[in-house]
Parts: structure tokens; sequence; C-alpha cells
């Protein structure tokens, strides 16, 4: 059972769609009228999915939602009756699993919910994925770099500066990556 944060500016269609919501086995955790303060909200309420029905998203409701993506990523759900592409684009940059046009049909709701949520995951598992590759690399340039300093300062091979470095690592129980910055700070300091 999932907890949805509903948006929505229409307390009938919030009516409706809250309905639809306990049919299909979810729980609502909370109905609100606006995007306003949706950060705070959110950490408030603690929703595992935010559904929001609009005739159209402003640019304020895609700019909340942009910064709870960074802060506290949730899948989030838009039925719109806006079908501009740059709309729909802007919303997907924000953050946004689906962007649903013409409407909620309330039997729709359940795999719209799990469409969104697994294509959630799947965006949050890649950016896992980049972000440990992006660090992986960042280290190895600062070991390629400390490397670098070594051989030059002491006259040491690339293998024999890299064998220093984890010998080093190993002693202060540190990663490699933080010795090498270690060094590259010093060197600074020295040079």
């Amino acid at each position: 059972m999932l907890r949805i944060l509903v948006i929505d500016e229409s307390q009938s269609r919030a009516a409706e769609l809250c309905a639809g919501l306990i049919r299909a086995g979810h729980q609502v955790a909370a109905v609100l009228s606006s995007a306003l303060d949706l950060n705070a909200r959110i950490r408030e309420i603690k929703p595992d999915v935010i559904l929001i029905e609009t005739d159209a998203p402003s640019r304020d409701t895609l700019e909340n939602l942009a910064v709870m993506d960074r802060d506290m990523p949730r899948p989030v759900i838009i039925f719109s009756q806006d079908s501009d592409s740059q709309t729909i684009r802007s919303a997907m940059k924000a953050g946004v699993s689906a962007y649903v046009v013409d409407g909620l049909e309330i039997s729709r709701l359940k795999p719209i919910i799990d469409v969104a949520v697994a294509r959630f995951e799947e965006h949050q598992s890649l950016r896992k994925e980049l972000a440990e590759a992006t660090r992986k690399l960042s280290d190895r340039k600062v070991v390629d770099k400390a490397k670098g300093i070594l051989m030059k300062t002491r006259g040491l091979d690339e293998e024999q500066a890299y064998a220093a470095l984890r010998k080093l690592a190993m002693e202060r129980a540190k990663p490699m990556a933080q010795v090498a910055q270690d060094l590259l700070d010093m060197a600074k300091l020295l040079l």
C-alpha cells in the first residue's frame, strides 16, 4: 500500500481521485490545493508518491518539483489537460515520472501508478550508477595526480608510486583517493 499525496485545485476532482486511490488499494496521505511550499509539506507528510491533477502545471509547480526531485526524490504523476510538448519536457526535467494528458480514468489509476513507480526506481538506479562512476573517475584522477607528484619528487616509477600510495592508505586505514588528496594538499603547501 502506497501513501499518496494528492494535489488538486478542485475539491470535487480530488475527492473522486481519493476514492479511486482507495479502491486501488492505496492510502491517501494528504490532499493539498497547490504545490506551494511542497518541500516542507513532503517532509511533514512523507508520501511515497505525489499525484497532481491540474489543467496545466504552473512554472512554480515545476520549480517546486525540481527542488523536491533534487532533495527528496519521489515518484510524481501529473494528470493534465496541457498537451504542449514544451510543458511535458519541462515536467520530465523537473522529475515527473508520468505525465498523462486528457484527464484521468479512475480504472487506469493503478497501472499508471505502477508504471510511474517503476520508471522512478529505474531513474534513481541510473542516477546512483552515474554518481558512482563520476566518483570513481574523480578518485582515479586524484590518485594519478598524486602518483605524478611522487614520481617527480621521489624519482619513483608509476608502479612504485602506486604501491607507496596504497601502503600509506593501508597504514592510515583511509581510502586511497583520500590519501592521494591529502598528498596533493600538502604538495600545494610545500611546492
